[in-house]
């Protein structure tokens, strides 16, 4: 009798403990439940500007910014609260980052302040190019996610390619692609005035005009938007090429589009992208006599962060405004 009694009794606790392992590795509709990750692996640039492979932390709690196209991305898809240190901005959309005194000021997206980085202690370093030179010091303190726009792809699928890369960190991957490809209509809008017609897409700078190609800044203009730039030619990736006015009147252009970096970076002191542009020589060209300079009314965001999914629907919105739409 003994004997059988003890049967049962292990056999009771062969069952209980099979049923206890069913509850850990189902949920409460009895499908296979899933172990969060502790890490994921993303591909990113490192300081050289060369792809490589770096392992993050999954769902990082804690994530120092300091590029604003990553700080817009993260907005995006509602990770904002974990922020605990980011680049000043002027961009309005993200200002209420700038003013919450529970996230420390790091510096600018071109100067980090590597102390205060330490200071808040980040799972999670965001930078961009500008501050590339910065990497290895910065991955001293914590994995350094560096993300840049790529002309050779635009910047639509840059912007999607990024987004998708964060998304993938924060397990927010099904959440970009709408976010993105809403745009495209109105991408094809701009594209069907656009067709067939010329441009000259420019930075003015401390009085200075620089002519933009389609290898850098403004780059959507001439790429999916599809104006035949005519400064596409050579490296103008930077800041541009400067150009004289004599050269603007002789490319004859029917279209100049024209975003002042002075009032992007808030330098105080200069003369406005309109005093500099419209002089006498460039009112003899045909942008100028059909109303065709149009000047992007969020200079900051376009120089800031482009690459950022709500700076991409700020910058369409300057050039349909501006082509009339």
């Amino acid at each position: 009798m003994k004997k059988i009694t003890a049967i049962l009794l292990m056999a009771l606790m062969v069952l209980s403990l099979t049923a206890c392992g069913n509850q850990t590795g189902k949920d409460n509709n009895g499908s296979e439940g899933s172990t969060e990750p502790t890490s994921v692996t993303i591909t990113t640039l490192n300081g050289q500007k060369e792809e490589t492979q770096l392992e993050v932390p999954y769902n990082p709690e804690r994530i120092a910014i300091l590029d604003l196209a990553a700080l817009d991305i993260i907005d995006s898809i509602g990770v904002g609260d974990k922020v605990v240190g980011m680049a000043q901005t002027s961009i309005d959309y993200l200002s209420h980052y700038s003013e919450n005194k529970n996230i420390k000021n790091l510096g600018t997206i071109k100067e980090a302040d590597i102390e205060a980085v330490m200071e808040c202690e980040p799972d999670i370093i965001f930078i961009g190019g500008r501050l590339s030179a910065s990497y290895d010091k910065l991955s001293e303190i914590a994995p350094v996610v560096y993300l840049a726009t790529d002309s050779s792809i635009g910047l639509v699928e840059s912007t999607l390619k990024n987004a998708r890369t964060i998304a993938s960190i924060f397990g927010k991957e099904n959440e970009v692609e709408d976010k993105v490809n809403q745009y495209n209509s109105r991408i094809n809008n701009l594209k069907s005035i656009a067709s067939g017609k010329n441009a000259l897409v420019g930075m003015t700078t401390s009085g200075s005009f620089n002519i933009l190609g389609n290898d850098g800044r403004c780059s959507i203009i001439g790429n999916e938007i599809g104006f035949n730039n005519l400064g596409a030619t050579g490296n103008t990736s930077t800041h541009g090429n400067e150009a004289s006015f004599e050269t603007v009147v002789a490319k004859n252009p029917e279209y100049i589009f024209v975003m002042d970096r002075d009032k992007a970076i808030g330098k105080a002191g200069t003369a406005s992208a309109k005093e500099i542009v419209e002089n006498d020589l460039v009112k003899s060209t045909p942008a100028y006599k059909n109303n065709h300079i149009i000047y992007l009314e969020n200079p900051n965001v376009w120089y800031t962060a482009e690459g950022g999914i709500q700076a991409l629907d700020m910058m369409l919105k300057d050039l349909e405004k501006g082509l009339g739409m």
